[in-house]
């Protein structure tokens, strides 16, 4: 039975604007077509007053057909209604996007005001029917999708986070910022495909496919919902049900094609067998509609002022503590608080609902069936600050997934395909325990694995369990290695040991075997490993506050990735490293199951070394020796020499070792015997 969505159903004949607050003056719309010019202008502008839709209290809506619009022609529009942040009696009028417009055009904003933050919204009038569309006219179209259950699994995930702002090198050296369209990451994937706003990256050339030469099975996307910000991240969403604007215009094209763009990269990521996750930002939201149209149903103000407010406090960090909501310069959304009775968005029926709780279902039906993403990633769930609505969203998720594998005629496995995972860095593991979500965020991995490859113990640890911790995740309380997502840098920079690894490396002479170090670790460890982009090459950040640190007035958003610098030996060398590893952990079985033992541990003589072995019975192990120190074996390089590991697993009959870092055979009478050098990590595998 499909999963039904009410307002969606009623948006395909009718505009549509759901407002909770009861109020005396009813929205109108604003209606017209683009005229181009500079600036653009409203064409043919007319106004029409919505209706209140008899039986369900505070919805109103126009039937499309009574509005003069011609067939097949794209129209902009907005909702005049009462401003509710106005402090006006009455209140003042003002023209807002509607909240949940399927594309927004930031070239056309309300006659007569110049303040920017209020785009309109693009509709295509279709034989009778509304259709979601870019302002050129262009539709997103899935033609030539895989079978889902040809898509990879989720313990056999590596996922590579990509922010969408990037940097190049163009002139004497310095870096330049722009935005990685939608097209430029189809051209890191798609080898017929070339770059658009940075067409002059060798890695975007036609004939390239970066991101499947890296080996990666799976694509983050740092927030592509629309957001207000320019240049930056996007975790500032401001129209939840629409791809971002930018990300969509690229150079040299006429109009934006976001809905159209996004929807041709997930096809082109699942047709090379890689899944699609969106970080989805539901904690707050910036220059978003409903600020105006209804506040207080759907927004806190101030909660360090209103902390008996249901919504004013985090719902807890891992050790039990609440704290104060921080919207970090955005408003905050209610997910406790239920409105008085009104329209359900979902259900159609008259209930007491929790707005935004409602809009978010909507969001995540648009996406999951307009955009077939195959994975989310929520973002600062402890800003979110309701468990139920963080359970209710993962659900509802999975029910959505669960309905695209039943229409696609597939049996058991959905779940081993799809994924919620929550960003909470204190992890507090009872939302996995009470199936809330099906992963968290590992930060934890990333403190163990830093501390490590400098030769320190993590806080409250010595070393030896510094790294059992970090190999194996289930020692710190998860259950599997799908309910961790391991990273040893994320998009999230700021402060020390956050920041990217050759800049927190960068005094260290042996900077190269180190950073090669913590990808041995990252990519051999229980969990589902992610690179931040440009990691796997060793990039490092250009900009920096006064300090001389990685801050959010000092490049944390708007200085992520440089690929121009893959021109450098040393990072090519790196990335090849990393390659045959990333390789190495979506091919070999052994790495997908939880299954680890420490077979030795030697810290005599000045020593740091840790082996590690992967695999349940009957598979063929992975073993991992790890050298954390800057032990060398003594005449290292003579035929003679030698470092014994005892306990090492028999050799099969037939059967020998290969060292995969550097794609070499071990000869028997040397297996469990090779030299070690500083700092550096061997991984075998039975060939």
């Amino acid at each position: 039975m499909a999963i039904t969505v009410n307002i969606l159903e009623r948006k395909k004949s009718h505009f549509v604007l759901w407002r909770p607050q009861t109020t005396a003056t009813a929205p109108q719309l604003v209606i017209g077509q683009l005229q181009p010019g500079n600036p653009p202008t409203l064409q043919g502008q007319q106004q029409f007053t919505l209706t209140a839709v008899s039986g369900a209290p505070g919805l109103w809506e126009i039937a499309a057909a009574k509005c003069q619009l011609r067939n097949g022609h794209v129209y902009h529009y907005w909702f005049d209604v009462d401003d509710t942040q106005s402090s006006q009696q009455p209140q003042a009028r003002i023209r807002c996007t509607d909240p949940m417009a399927f594309a927004v055009d930031w070239r056309l904003f309300p006659p007569d005001t110049t303040d920017g933050k209020q785009p309109a919204a693009v509709i295509k009038f279709d034989n009778g029917q509304l259709v979601p569309c870019d302002p050129g006219g262009e539709v997103g179209l899935f033609t030539a999708e895989p079978r889902l259950d040809s898509l990879p699994a989720n313990n056999h995930l590596v996922i590579y986070e990509l922010p969408t702002a990037w940097t190049t090198s163009r002139v004497a050296n310095q870096p330049e910022r722009d935005v990685g369209t939608f097209r430029d990451i189809i051209a890191l994937i798609d080898p017929n495909a070339g770059g658009a706003n940075f067409s002059d990256l060798d890695i975007l050339r036609p004939g390239r496919s970066y991101l499947t030469e890296l080996g990666v099975n799976a694509l983050e996307l740092l927030p592509p919902a629309d957001s207000f910000f320019k240049r930056e991240w996007g975790y500032d969403t401001a129209h939840f049900l629409a791809a971002d604007y930018e990300l969509g215009f690229p150079e040299g094209n006429a109009s934006p094609t976001a809905t159209a763009d996004l929807a041709a990269l997930i096809q082109t990521c699942h047709q090379h067998g890689i899944r699609c996750f969106v970080d989805m930002v539901m904690a707050f939201g910036r220059e978003e509609a409903y600020q105006h149209i209804d506040f207080d149903n759907f927004y806190i103000a101030d909660p360090e002022h209103h902390r008996t407010d249901p919504d004013a406090l985090t719902s807890g960090r891992a050790d039990g503590h609440q704290d104060v909501r921080n919207g970090f310069g955005s408003v905050l959304f209610r997910y406790t608080r239920p409105a008085a009775p009104t329209y359900d968005p979902i259900s159609g029926q008259v209930t007491a609902v929790v707005p935004a709780r409602q809009l978010m279902f909507v969001y995540i039906t648009r996406w999951m069936r307009d955009f077939h993403i195959d994975g989310v990633r929520m973002d600062s769930v402890e800003n979110v600050a309701n468990w139920d609505f963080i359970g209710g969203f993962k659900d509802r998720a999975h029910q959505l997934w669960q309905e695209r594998w039943n229409d696609a005629g597939l049996g058991a496995g959905a779940d081993e395909r799809f994924l919620v995972v929550g960003e909470e860095l204190t992890q507090p593991l009872d939302l996995l325990r009470q199936h809330r979500l099906d992963g968290l965020w590992n930060d934890r991995f990333r403190e163990l694995v830093r501390a490590a490859i400098l030769g320190e113990s993590a806080s409250g640890e010595n070393f030896e369990w510094t790294v059992r911790k970090a190999i194996d995740c289930r020692n710190l309380g998860f259950t599997d290695g799908a309910q961790a997502v391991n990273y040893v840098t994320s998009h999230d920079v700021e402060g020390v040991r956050r920041e990217r690894l050759f800049t927190m490396l960068r005094s260290f002479a042996d900077k190269e075997k180190r950073i090669k170090l913590a990808f041995v670790c990252l990519l051999t460890a229980v969990g589902i490993p992610m690179i931040l982009a440009g990691e796997e090459f060793a990039d490092q950040h250009d900009l920096f506050d006064e300090n001389g640190h990685v801050s959010q007035n000092g490049g944390k958003q708007i200085d992520p990735v440089n690929f121009s610098r893959l021109q450098d030996p040393m990072r090519q060398a790196i990335l090849a490293y990393v390659s045959r590893l990333v390789k190495f952990r979506t091919t070999h079985p052994a790495l997908a199951v939880n299954d680890t033992d420490f077979i030795h541990v030697d810290f005599n003589d000045g020593k740091r070394v840790v082996v590690w072995k992967r695999g349940g019975p009957g598979q063929d192990p992975v073993v991992v020796l790890a050298n954390f120190s800057d032990f060398v074996t003594q005449n290292a390089g003579s035929s003679t020499a030698e470092y014994r590991v005892p306990n090492w697993p028999a050799t099969p009959p037939g059967r020998q070792w290969r060292e995969v870092t550097q794609e070499r055979s071990v000869p028997a009478d040397f297996v469990g015997r090779e030299p070690i050098f500083p700092w550096e990590a061997k991984v075998y595998t039975l060939a």
